[in-house]
């Protein structure tokens, strides 16, 4: 990855995704990947900061006054090593040496057990393609509801009847 330049600022991508906010979180579901990935409110406000034109450095400086409490800028450089991570920045952005090699954990303890609190977390999820998700089994095939069978008929045996 090259390193980060007024060029190339973090900025978050919106193409191909499907966006709802909810009030302690952003559910993002990303139509290129078919992954589903929840974020929580740390990082969903540092990627609604990602406009292209804003630095690390004051993403944490506005976010320390939106917490009214200490917002480190290492924790906007976890955030945005997630966001990396799951395609949701128009273009990766490199992390600084000291924070380069770490894992998420070393990463949190490195920040001090306090920043625990405010710890940006992503979770992500497959989900399957409409293909995926519309096929059904055909007689003899094991099942344990009528849904998986397309006879819609699941037999006491757990066998879909033809």
């Amino acid at each position: 990855m090259k390193p980060i330049t007024p060029a190339r600022l973090p900025r978050m991508r919106e193409d191909g995704l499907i966006i709802d906010e909810l009030p302690d979180e952003v559910l993002v579901y990303d139509l290129d990947r078919h992954k589903a990935h929840c974020l929580n409110h740390t990082a969903a406000l540092v990627w609604k900061q990602c406009d292209g034109r804003t630095t690390p450095r004051v993403i944490a400086r506005r976010l320390q006054s939106e917490f009214d409490e200490t917002f480190s800028e290492a924790l906007v450089w976890l955030a945005l090593r997630q966001l990396n991570k799951i395609h949701l920045l128009e273009e990766p952005v490199s992390l600084p040496t000291q924070f380069a090699g770490m894992s998420r954990r070393e990463m949190v303890r490195a920040m001090g057990i306090v920043a625990a609190v405010s710890v940006p977390l992503i979770t992500s999820i497959m989900s399957p393609t409409a293909v995926q998700a519309s096929t059904c089994f055909g007689g003899g095939h094991a099942c344990a509801t009528d849904v998986e069978c397309c006879s819609k008929n699941c037999l006491g045996t757990h066998t879909c009847h033809a």
